[in-house]
């Protein structure tokens, strides 16, 4: 070959790797660019809107107001406790704690891991309203790269999202945050940021990040922490804020780390359960909870004090869905039904059980109405006052329809015993990589979700199909639910 020809075959393997390089690169930097275009954009920031909010929450008669305790565990399962079958972790305060209350079977957090969750408690809004869409992760590579060129969450909760302590706050409550945060851990993100007079607990999980104690407002204080005793620090600190605030109304949000790995019990409580060490730790919390109703009653506050038990979202890599399918980070009923007890002597009546559906963004518009307030209308609240539902009033739900989101994406839709999901990835361990669906199942007589019942029901399942794409469309043009 001459030396002419050879040189234009390189030319030409040259000008197509080039091309092919320049293409691809295009291709790549599109496809990104669009990407970032998708995270960054919608956010649509309000913050004169959460300041016209609260400048209009009236203060209370301090005498009038009840207390309320929010205890939230973190990736425990509807089966660890005892009154709901458990043979291996014994619950005696939580199983007592319904007997004197109600038992909700069918609740469900609004997310299935933790951050999102906790978004959509405190906020009373589906979490991708609040932007907060994944767990927030601590501050590193991880968090560059999962939360921004993933696109999962911003650096913490937004501040014109308006949080159920800094209503508390507005009407007169001395507000407190023991335990886990998970919702930001740089300024403006941190708790007494956002509506808590005190805090001592971790920003992130308990392994990340140094415990942070926040007295009058700004004063910061970091300890060591034996994780072993966690429990034991953390109850002592609620029991605390209970004893100092006894003569004032208090809203106390007790978020246990546990039984989120990794797992510390103390001297007291390890090797005491048939659950393993999982087990212990459920067993010391269980302990916590009766801490905090002796001191209750010890101060005279039991028909005062509207107490709820719930978890962010269902078990991880141990734990008892109660044989439902899925766990955390999977969008069936094993990772978003969760434990849901409330007590208030004298006012919510005992020994009440109920199915209707709810979740825990109902927690928001039910607190704010044992409060004597009305739900916020600048912005699309999802939640709704479950007091009929727990006071028996009434015994049905107040949703026609709960949808139900993994990260950004809607995936699932129930209405009344129907739950429909969207093709989505897979819960077979063995094909991690493929999705399956759509499935149509029916909770009354497969809350395990094991039939799916699509090609006998095509017209329900078209149905539910629309209000899935229905939703899609609200959303996409009001992101944040503003009014």
């Amino acid at each position: 070959m001459s030396n002419l020809s050879t040189k234009k075959l390189f030319s030409r393997r040259d000008f197509l790797k080039t091309s092919l390089a320049v293409g691809g690169g295009l291709l790549v930097a599109g496809g990104l660019g669009s990407h970032l275009v998708n995270v960054f954009g919608g956010k649509d920031y309000d913050q004169p809107r959460a300041d016209k909010l609260l400048d209009g929450i009236p203060a209370g008669d301090p005498q009038s107001l009840p207390n309320i305790i929010l205890i939230l565990t973190d990736d425990m399962g509807l089966g660890d406790l005892s009154l709901m079958g458990s043979q291996a972790i014994h619950t005696p305060n939580l199983d007592q704690m319904a007997a004197d209350g109600v038992l909700l079977t069918n609740f469900y957090s609004s997310a299935p891991v933790c951050s999102p969750s906790r978004a959509g408690l405190l906020t009373g809004r589906y979490p991708v309203r609040t932007l907060i869409f994944d767990v927030i992760q601590p501050p590193g590579l991880l968090d560059w790269g999962f939360q921004y060129l993933l696109g999962a969450v911003p650096h913490g909760i937004p501040e014109d999202e308006v949080l159920l302590p800094e209503i508390f706050q507005r009407r007169g409550y001395r507000t407190g945050l023991v335990g886990k945060w998970h919702l930001g851990w740089e300024s403006p993100y941190l708790p007494n940021e956002n509506g808590f007079d005190f805090f001592y607990g971790g920003l992130l999980s308990h392994d990340t990040h140094p415990y942070r104690i926040y007295r009058n407002d700004q004063v910061e204080i970091e300890e060591p922490v034996d994780f072993n005793f966690l429990t034991q620090y953390l109850n002592r600190e609620a029991v605390n804020f209970v004893k100092e605030n006894s003569r004032r109304p208090f809203f106390l949000y007790y978020a246990q780390h546990f039984p989120h790995v990794p797992l510390y019990a103390s001297d007291q409580f390890r090797g005491q359960s048939e659950g393993g060490r999982y087990g212990d730790t459920v067993e010391e919390l269980d302990w916590s909870v009766g801490e905090i109703f002796k001191t209750l009653r010890e101060l005279g506050l039991d028909e005062k004090t509207l107490v709820i038990f719930t978890s962010d979202n269902g078990p991880w890599w141990e734990g008892d869905t109660n044989g439902l399918r899925g766990r955390k980070n999977l969008p069936l009923e094993g990772g978003f039904r969760v434990p849901m007890i409330a007590r208030w002597t004298n006012t919510i009546p005992p020994g009440l059980v109920t199915d209707a559906p709810a979740m825990n963004f109902d927690l928001f518009s039910t607190s704010l109405a044992a409060a004597g307030l009305s739900t916020p209308v600048d912005r699309i609240i999802d939640g709704r006052n479950l007091l009929p539902l727990l006071t028996a009033q009434t015994d049905a739900s107040p949703h026609e329809t709960l949808f139900f989101y993994k990260g950004r994406k809607l995936v699932g839709v129930r209405s009344g015993d129907w739950k429909y999901y969207r093709r989505h990835s897979s819960d077979n361990g063995a094909y991690p990589f493929f999705s399956q669906g759509p499935f149509l199942f029916d909770l009354r007589t497969d809350p395990r979700e094991s039939y799916n019942l699509l090609d006998d029901h095509p017209d329900l399942a078209e149905h539910l199909t629309a209000l899935l794409d229905s939703e899609d469309r609200a959303r996409e043009a009001n992101p944040r639910g503003w009014l």
